[in-house]
């Protein structure tokens, strides 16, 4: 077994999924099946099984999912006594997070990581921020920018970059589908953009429970640039956080609703779990991520269980 055939393995052991497995470590989806059956032949065990709807790990697979995130670990770490020698960090880490943090907050933070890294490779993922927490459990990637979950999270450690309202928004040219700014709204019949998952949901769906409304859903998408395109069109109204729609290209499209009361903001930030730690790239980026946060009520700890 060699260590880029054990760390496709541990991605798809994460994953379940061989065509995101497939795309996330650029290999062709044969090419996967391929790697996966020469470490079959090797156990001499099958370590999943698949059929047309899921993917399930064996026991054989469990104990090589194991083994797996032992051996690379343990390459980390040796990546690291070696780097020690000549003084360069060489090794891989791969982030997750949405456009926006793309735009918004990796850029100081990954300019000085390459320039005090530079043999560093960085693998970049960008998606739905409502998925960023479910891919660092899943061991897809190492790092993700994403919310603070209500819930702890055991040996989740964060680090505060910003705090940003969470938004009512609605279209900027459709007024006869769509109150004005301060206009009284009929939240029984007003058509709601939603997002199918995640903390923004999580709060929009207990705010209409406090209310005792069952709101009328027109649509949920996948991702708060989906949600504002869709306002944008005369769909109905939505929620946003703050910092999505003021680097949307289409935030002229719409108009922030005064709704009282407000929802809580998202606390965004820097995520991995502590077991990543070990991975001297991580801790790399750790200490950039904290030497580039400033400004007051920043944090960085253990988010304990």
């Amino acid at each position: 077994m060699n260590i880029h055939e054990l760390k496709v393995f541990k991605h798809l052991a994460g994953t379940m999924h061989f065509g995101r497995t497939s795309r996330a470590c650029n290999i062709t989806p044969s090419a996967l099946t391929r790697t996966i059956q020469r470490l079959e032949d090797e156990v001499g065990k099958k370590l999943f099984i698949r059929d047309n709807r899921s993917v399930a790990l064996t026991r054989a697979g469990r104990l090589v999912r194991t083994y797996a995130e032992e051996t690379i670990k343990k390459w980390h770490e040796l990546q690291g006594e070696l780097a020690i020698e000549d003084e360069t960090l060489r090794g891989e880490i791969s982030l997750y997070c949405s456009v926006t943090a793309v735009y918004s907050i990796l850029p100081r933070m990954l300019t000085t990581y390459r320039r005090l890294h530079p043999q560093v490779h960085i693998t970049l993922q960008t998606g739905d921020q409502a998925n960023a927490l479910e891919k660092l459990q899943n061991n897809e990637v190492d790092v993700t920018i994403a919310a603070l979950p209500e819930k702890p999270i055991p040996q989740l450690q964060f680090i505060k970059v910003v705090e940003t309202p969470l938004i009512f928004i609605g279209p900027a040219h459709f007024p006869l589908d769509t109150p004005q700014p301060d206009r009284i709204i009929d939240w029984q019949t007003m058509p709601m953009i939603m997002a199918e998952h995640g903390l923004g949901r999580q709060r929009l769906d207990s705010w209409f429970r406090q209310r005792g409304v069952q709101p009328n859903i027109y649509a949920q998408v996948a991702g708060n640039e989906a949600i504002i395109t869709m306002v944008s069109l005369g769909c109905g109204i939505g929620v946003v956080p703050q910092l999505v729609l003021d680097k949307s290209p289409m935030r002229d499209q719409v108009t922030v609703l005064k709704v009282s009361p407000e929802l809580a903001p998202f606390a965004v930030g820097v995520c991995t779990f502590q077991k990543n730690m070990a991975n001297p790239t991580v801790q790399a980026l750790w200490d950039v991520a904290e030497r580039e946060v400033d400004g007051p009520g920043l944090h960085a700890g253990e988010i304990a269980g």
